[in-house]
């Protein structure tokens, strides 16, 4: 580069730090040299999961709300030998019936979720949805692998942050801010990173 001349008496300004210097771009790959997964690919990820959820749970709730009400309804209307309407027992015919019945459905659709995310996350490292979108999700210390403590710990985090009122917001947000491992609270507390494979 050819030097550079400045008038006679000329001093740059005492503010002046040379020219600007290029800043490094955040890293874009895991400790591992995978590149990150962008939150685009893990939002679709995400819906397919929850849609391949909701099929299932509709698979399982709807034809129990069938049974429920044909065993159900001959209780509440009780026709007596004269031909008179009984009084139906709306609590003890109807909803305690029915509290039992949510209470199955919801302890099933945990062992679903438990079998679905932590057990399919333990062996292979994805969901369908994450297999869909070829994404992965790893420990954040290349050397470990993926252990099932690990992705119990991620699932319960992720499940926990939907019992308060915007926390699951925050949670799925929270990577589009993280540095430098773009990851959710769930992958915090697990010390997981999700990064893109080739298949």
């Amino acid at each position: 580069m050819p030097p550079q001349y400045a008038p006679p008496g000329y001093a740059p300004p005492h503010w002046y730090a040379g020219p600007p210097r290029p800043v490094a771009p955040p890293p874009t790959l895991s400790p591992g040299g995978q590149p990150l997964a962008s939150f685009s690919d893990r939002l679709l990820a995400a819906l397919i999961d929850t849609a391949v959820f909701m099929v299932i749970g509709m698979v399982l709730a709807v034809p129990a709300m069938i049974i429920f009400l044909v065993v159900v309804m001959p209780d509440l209307v009780r026709v007596a030998p004269d031909g008179t309407i009984g009084e139906p027992d709306f609590l003890n015919d109807f909803l305690l019936p029915l509290l039992w019945l949510e209470l199955a459905i919801v302890a099933i659709s945990l062992v679903i979720g438990y079998v679905y995310y932590v057990e399919m996350m333990f062996k292979t490292g994805q969901t369908f949805g994450k297999k869909s979108m070829k994404l992965r999700i790893v420990p954040l210390d290349p050397t470990r692998t993926l252990d099932r403590r690990a992705a119990a710990k991620r699932y319960l985090v992720q499940q926990g942050t939907g019992l308060v009122p915007g926390l699951a917001y925050l949670d799925g947000l929270w990577q589009l801010w993280d540095k430098p491992w773009q990851q959710c609270l769930h992958d915090k507390a697990a010390r997981t990173v999700v990064v893109k494979v080739s298949g």
